[in-house]
């Protein structure tokens, strides 16, 4: 059986190469090595480790199996990675993105895209016209993070992936929340995927990475010259983290998906709860769209509490997550949105946005779903 066909729980174990070809160890090793020798002065398949690396290509390959792709390219974070795929914009190009974005992408577009001669729109994504009234002559792509963060917008990918082609314009997605295992956006017809890999791809808070995708091959040839020349690649040990962190992958998002939608339920129905955005509910306003799209809701919510003056004395209480800007991991993360993940936005942005003080994003972790919901009862008071 072609490994394509397998299962993707087999896929994930498996991968493209689970196996040292030269010795036959259970795991790629290790190649911590930054030159290779040439023989007689010729190179061999391996010249220099920003160029290749063995235990880099194998994850490359290992997750680009998992998004149904040909190509992958691992980034030394994942902000590297939307920098690497971003790279097939040029001065004088035009990007059009949502306004509901992730504070490290919000800060890249407005901040850094802008000193290389690229402008960027931000519009409603949840509405296709205003999507397409914002291309202009100069337009050759569309960024999309769907479920958007912390918000949960959802964004017709089929819709885009359309007016994309209708316009001869590039699709860069990113796919973090999601993973391959619940958003197959290749399939879907998005040209460029990205994931902070740091997040479920790793899953374990001891890896900073991040992965593009493509089943391009022009793109991904020009993808490949980008990242030899800028040299932000993924170190050897951190591959065999991000491998080894692949193969548990379904395991921990099925557990931590499970008890998401718990939690979801539960915290909806809290007197000290104003709102709770996941896809998993019945009164999410956009389920239909996103599971027309997505196979599961995921393992990521946010909530807002009915008084900004909880926040303080719950960050204060909680005691089993980890209280940071990060998610994915096999630990819970509560995240307060307005001061971490979206610390870099403006504090007019995110009101407009509806990114409140009062705010909160929780990244479920794989630890007893009652032992959770107990701590936060008790931390809400």
């Amino acid at each position: 059986m072609a490994e394509q066909n397998y299962r993707v729980a087999t896929q994930l174990v498996h991968q493209r190469q689970d196996r040292d070809p030269h010795t036959g160890a259970s795991t790629v090793p290790i190649y911590q090595a930054s030159t290779y020798h040439h023989p007689a002065g010729q190179p061999g398949e391996y010249d220099y480790a920003r160029s290749g690396n063995p235990s880099r290509e194998q994850v490359e390959q290992a997750v680009a199996l998992l998004e149904g792709a040909q190509f992958g390219f691992a980034c030394a974070s994942g902000m590297a990675a939307i920098g690497t795929a971003l790279s097939l914009l040029k001065s004088g190009d035009h990007l059009v993105a949502p306004e509901d974005l992730y504070g490290g992408s919000y800060r890249y577009l407005t901040q850094l895209l802008p000193d290389l001669g690229i402008e960027v729109s931000y519009v409603d994504f949840t509405d296709l016209e205003q999507i397409e009234a914002a291309i202009n002559p100069r337009t050759r792509g569309i960024f999309v993070e769907t479920p958007s963060n912390p918000s949960f917008l959802i964004s017709d990918l089929r819709g885009i992936v359309a007016l994309a082609k209708q316009h001869d314009l590039l699709t860069f997605l990113d796919n973090t929340f999601m993973t391959p295992l619940l958003q197959r956006t290749i399939e879907l017809g998005i040209d460029v995927v990205i994931h902070s890999a740091t997040k479920f791809l790793g899953g374990h808070g001891d890896l900073l990475a991040g992965v593009v995708v493509t089943d391009d091959k022009v793109l991904a040839k020009r993808l490949r010259r980008f990242l030899n020349g800028f040299g932000a690649v993924l170190g050897p040990f951190d591959c065999f983290l991000l491998s080894r962190g692949l193969k548990t992958l379904k395991l921990r998002l099925d557990a931590a998906q499970q008890s998401a939608q718990l939690l979801a339920e539960r915290l909806s129905a809290h007197p000290k709860v104003a709102r709770v955005a996941y896809p998993g509910l019945d009164d999410f306003p956009q389920k239909q769209l996103h599971f027309s799209q997505a196979t599961g809701a995921g393992a990521v919510l946010s909530f807002e509490l009915q008084d900004v003056s909880l926040v303080a004395p719950l960050l204060q209480r909680v005691k089993l997550p980890i209280i940071a800007p990060s998610l994915g991991g096999v630990e819970t993360i509560l995240t307060h949105c307005w001061s971490m993940s979206h610390a870099a936005m403006p504090i007019e942005v995110k009101q407009r946005l509806g990114i409140s003080d009062g705010l909160l994003r929780i990244s479920v972790g794989i630890e007893d779903v009652e032992d959770l919901w107990e701590d936060l009862v008790t931390a809400l008071g």
